[in-house]
């Protein structure tokens, strides 16, 4: 407390992320830590079938006015808000009244998943790369990934890279994006619970360094109409001890037998996991063939067109830099839901020694329909609804989440399907735009 008081802090912000991947608060005074550390603050369970609009999802079970939760901070994460005087942050776990974890908390869920891989002597490292749109004419417009963009745009970036930094956010890169006024910052790789942190500390940094600037940042899907959209792609590998698996083995790129099984689940799950990191009806406008987005189920060496792309880096480096990307998620998604899903579709590919198909190299967009088919790669879910449908069907999802997190999640996914229900792809875009 004396820290944070030497630092300016008078309040602390409690936050975590709901089912539509909203991100909530509530704030605290400093001299109040102690109670919260031990006693939490309330908050009411309704939050668990809100939708993107704040409306609610109805569902036997979840939400309503009834009942109350608690929020305790993890301590372990407090942070002063470099960008933001006065506050600090924290990310908070539910608990009931009686002190039980919450079955909804999406943080009980990843720590679940993690001890469930360190019983059987695996751990992961997982780390988002966080793309936001300024938006045209707002600054650094111009050609993707043009050095002439920073002449604007230069100061803004070092005041995110700073703010982050102080933090303790180790960043690895930015830069211009692809469409005018688009930026991306990747962060390193953390444990699982430490990255979908970082994921929500991230975007409410570039927020409030935007605001300082007069700017306003949108994390959406799409942003406009016939944009490329916001990605939120998500890097992992999986490790024994000091040993990367995704290197030294006689698999596919060099994998081990469990790296290449972990990959084999998550691929399997895909179109499940869809659900999860592609969650509001805006996510299936951004997920385009021949856009990067990965719209296809299947994988390939530094294939971009890939749902599932496998890095090995520079030369000499894989060892320790092999890693997987998945390239479909968006910036809409939970970043806990995120991480604690490919978790367990990954050690379901373990558990059963599956193996990968054939690595494909160029873009399924322009393959042969019949090749495609030989190979077992389909489009990804093209619409929420349906994305929701193969998340209801999937029996590994449904046991990691537990049913309350599980039917909490469809319910909202259904809910946000026939919110949007006749809307056009403009209309669907400008609703989204200002909610993420």
């Amino acid at each position: 407390m004396a820290g944070l008081s030497e630092a300016g802090v008078r309040v602390i912000a409690l936050s975590w992320v709901d089912n539509a991947g909203i991100s909530r608060v509530k704030g605290v005074p400093l001299d109040r830590l102690p109670r919260l550390a031990d006693h939490g603050v309330g908050m009411s369970p309704v939050f668990d079938t809100f939708l993107v609009d704040d409306s609610a999802a109805s569902a036997d079970g979840h939400g309503g006015p009834v009942g109350d939760l608690l929020l305790v901070p993890d301590l372990h994460r407090l942070t002063h808000l470099a960008a933001q005087p006065g506050w600090a942050w924290a990310p908070a776990d539910r608990y009931s009244q009686g002190g039980d974890p919450h079955p909804g908390c999406h943080r009980s869920f990843v720590n679940r998943m993690v001890q469930t891989a360190a019983d059987l002597g695996l751990s992961l490292r997982m780390g988002f790369e966080t793309e936001w749109s300024i938006g045209p004419g707002g600054l650094g417009d111009g050609p993707a990934y043009e050095l002439s963009r920073l002449a604007d745009a230069g100061a803004y970036l070092l005041d995110v890279v700073d703010a982050l930094t102080a933090q303790n956010v180790e960043v690895l890169q930015i830069h211009p994006e692809y469409e005018p006024g688009q930026f991306e910052v990747s962060t390193a790789p953390e444990d699982p619970l430490n990255a979908a942190d970082t994921a929500v500390l991230a975007r409410h940094t570039v927020r409030t360094v935007s605001h300082a600037h007069g700017l306003q940042a949108s994390f959406a899907p799409l942003t406009t109409p016939s944009g490329i959209g916001n990605g939120g792609h998500v890097h992992l590998s999986l490790w024994r001890g000091e040993e990367n698996l995704m290197h030294g083995g006689t698999g596919p790129r060099g994998m081990t037998s469990e790296g290449e099984a972990f990959l084999a689940g998550v691929l399997r799950s895909l179109p499940a996991l869809t659900a999860i990191g592609c969650p509001t009806p805006a996510s299936y406008l951004r997920l385009a063939p021949s856009s990067w987005a990965g719209v296809y189920r299947c994988w390939g060496w530094e294939n971009r067109e890939a749902a599932l792309r496998f890095v090995t880096g520079p030369a000499g480096t894989a060892s320790h830099c092999a890693n997987a990307e998945l390239k479909c998620f968006d910036q809409a998604a939970n970043p806990y839901l995120v991480v604690g899903s490919v978790i367990a579709a990954g050690l379901a590919g373990c558990e059963e020694a599956l193996h990968l198909p054939e690595e494909f190299p160029n873009d399924p967009a322009h393959a042969d329909s019949a090749d495609l088919e030989r190979r077992d790669i389909e489009r990804l879910p093209a619409t929420l609804a349906e994305a929701a449908g193969h998340l209801e069907d999937s029996a590994v999802l449904r046991k990691a989440m537990g049913d309350h997190l599980f039917g909490a999640v469809l319910a909202v996914r259904g809910a946000e399907a026939r919110l949007f229900e006749g809307r056009t792809r403009a209309e669907t875009v400008e609703v989204t735009r200002s909610r993420y």
